[in-house]
């Protein structure tokens, strides 16, 4: 057999990072093998990966002097940057650079960059059908991401470009259905009567796998990925069997999803809107056959709910 070549993982003790890894080290012909980079390589999570197999090194993406050190040897680079750490954009901006530039010196072959679209395409920022965020943005870390695309083609580093969608869990905590005074249950989304593209995270590093194992023809190309397209009603259907009682329901109207009042309620509000006005472009881009194609192993949202039954039965 073959060296196995390394996998550089930014964020391995997180949700696509770590789901990527756990794809790699499962695999017993895998080509590759995982270098965990993480910022405290002593954590619980960076130990476990250890246990399974990984190489765990120190780095920080603030540091790129770190980065490029940990890039050093390795094949590829899976990289990610995470905005609700800090919610800077202009960090994370400098983060993307870090990482392309630090990708480029350590000669890395094939980056796999986790991105999103730049809403201000479709919306430019002086459109008043949603607030204009932090003066520049409609969806800061949505616009952030897909301006930071630009960094990687600059820099010259073989790159394919990764977008990502909503994570189902986001189900587990902030989306669950809610019971009503009357005893029926509702299903509170701000999506109108568009779909939501959705995903499981851990299927995000396992579409990143299949990627890796495609190698070449797909540098420089854009993989928008998702599991499953579904209207808030079909949502709420699939909420229903599970729970063998109705889900009702509710398309929450952007303006007062922004006027909640939570951390994020006015980014999260205009990137629901985003999604939902611009729902067959968006959808559109994530081609379900050509994801499974590179992931056959990616779950449906019905699939996704029975493996997490025992966070809803009994709610």
């Amino acid at each position: 057999m073959a060296e196995q070549k390394i996998i550089a993982v930014v964020g391995a003790t997180g949700s696509q990072g770590g789901g990527l890894a756990r794809a790699i080290l499962g695999d017993p012909d895998a080509e590759f093998r995982v270098r965990a980079l993480t910022r405290d390589p002593d954590s619980e999570r960076a130990q476990e990966l250890a246990r399974l197999g990984a190489e765990v090194a120190e780095a920080d993406m603030d540091d790129q002097s770190s980065l490029v050190k940990a890039f050093e040897g390795a094949y590829g680079a899976f990289l990610v940057t995470d905005f609700w750490e800090h919610g800077d954009p202009e960090r994370e901006y400098a983060q993307a650079r870090h990482l392309a530039e630090a990708a480029k010196a350590a000669g890395i072959k094939h980056v796999v960059w986790s991105t999103l679209e730049d809403t201000r395409e479709s919306i430019p920022v002086e459109d008043d059908r949603m607030p204009t965020l932090m003066g520049r943005y409609n969806v800061p870390h949505f616009d952030v991401k897909g301006a930071a695309n630009a960094l990687f083609a600059e820099a010259g580093v073989p790159t394919t470009y990764l977008q990502t969608t909503f994570y189902w869990e986001n189900f587990l905590e902030s989306f669950q259905p809610k019971h009503q005074d009357d005893g029926s249950m509702v299903l509170a989304l701000p999506m109108a009567d568009s779909r939501l593209a959705g995903i499981a995270v851990e299927d995000i590093g396992r579409t990143a796998y299949g990627i890796f194992k495609r190698g070449e023809p797909l540098v420089g190309e854009t993989v928008s990925i998702a599991g499953e397209h579904l209207t808030g009603e079909e949502y709420a259907a699939a909420f229903a069997e599970l729970l063998g009682k109705p889900v009702d329901y509710y398309p929450v109207p952007f303006d007062d999803f922004r006027a909640a009042g939570f951390p994020g309620a006015e980014e999260m509000g205009n990137m629901f809107q985003y999604y939902a006005e611009f729902d067959d472009e968006f959808t559109g881009r994530r081609d379900l056959g050509a994801v499974r194609e590179l992931n056959p192993q990616l779950k449906t949202f019905r699939q996704w709910l029975a493996e997490h039954e025992d966070a809803f039965v009994g709610t």
